[in-house]
């Protein structure tokens, strides 16, 4: 009897802890999310108070909008930057997992840009790739190359310079995490594989790469729903522009509700962006089991 008091009170104080934490959840994601489902099948405009539903409507007019599938093209590219950022991370994280000098300087130096505020990243580079004046462009034109990109400033380069951006941005926090990997790893294990005559990129490659496989697909899965849901450092850049060139799903959903107020597309393209982020992440998870090694 006394174990069982013991264990409703144990229960009732968990529930006591967990409940300011569920009430956010319930009051700011749940109900939103019930609300903007509703959304989608009305005409809803912020300025007017009539709403009437209109079915499926607006998912037509979403599979007929040519911007959404520009936006969702930009998407994709911007999602490319991920892998890359991750599997320069893990070459960043084994250098300073070694014997370097200055190691720690060098780990919060590259740790630093994921902890900048957004807006002064967008602003040191848009000075950065200023196309007449930025030190990008004057290093390109000093060793010969006479035509540099015009980068945030033409259609053609926009999103390539976002993802650039993206990656340093990024290249810090999947450091931490791999160097917290690297570090779990057995030094027995490694010592091991050299004495068997394994080189270094061997030893990376067959051992320290399976290894950290778990702390990859982590990386991989929050990366892409980071990514797939960023919104500041391309609104503060570019705005979406060039002639939308860098316009994202998500720029996409705040365009079109606190621009042009039309709340019921934009929840619809919002479920867009949450099918795309379910399917993404489903897909990871039916592939790992062919490459994470637990």
């Amino acid at each position: 009897m006394k174990t069982n008091n013991w264990m409703r009170r144990q229960s009732m104080l968990g529930y006591l802890f967990i409940g300011p934490n569920m009430l956010g959840v319930l009051l700011f994601f749940v109900v939103p999310a019930i609300y903007s489902f509703y959304l989608m099948f009305t005409d809803y405009k912020f300025m007017n108070p009539e709403v009437s539903f209109v079915g499926i409507d607006n998912i037509k007019r979403l599979f007929q909008d040519e911007l959404f599938y520009l936006s969702l093209k930009n998407t994709v590219i911007f999602l490319l930057s991920v892998p890359v950022s991750i599997g320069l991370a893990f070459l960043v994280a084994v250098v300073l997992n070694g014997s370097v000098y200055m190691k720690k300087l060098l780990r919060a130096l590259y740790f630093m840009p994921y902890i900048t505020s957004g807006v002064a990243i967008a602003f040191v580079w848009m000075l950065l790739f200023q196309p007449q004046q930025g030190p990008i462009n004057g290093f390109l034109r000093a060793i010969g190359i006479s035509n540099p990109p015009g980068w945030l400033s033409t259609t053609e380069t926009s999103m390539l310079a976002i993802d650039i951006i993206w990656i340093w941005f990024m290249l810090g926090y999947n450091m931490i995490i791999y160097l917290a990997a690297l570090q779990e790893i057995s030094s027995e294990l490694l010592e091991a594989a050299r004495m068997d005559g394994a080189r270094r990129w061997q030893v990376v490659r067959s051992i320290i790469w399976p290894l950290v496989s778990p702390t990859t697909f982590l990386l991989l899965i929050t990366g892409l729903i980071m990514t797939i849901k960023t919104f500041g450092i391309i609104q503060a850049i570019t705005q979406g522009g060039p002639g939308n060139s860098t316009t994202i799903l998500s720029l996409f959903v705040y365009q079109n509700a606190f621009r042009y107020y039309d709340m019921g597309y934009a929840a619809t393209i919002s479920w867009a962006l949450f099918a795309l982020i379910l399917i993404i992440t489903l897909i990871q998870w039916w592939g790992q089991k062919r490459w994470v090694h637990y």
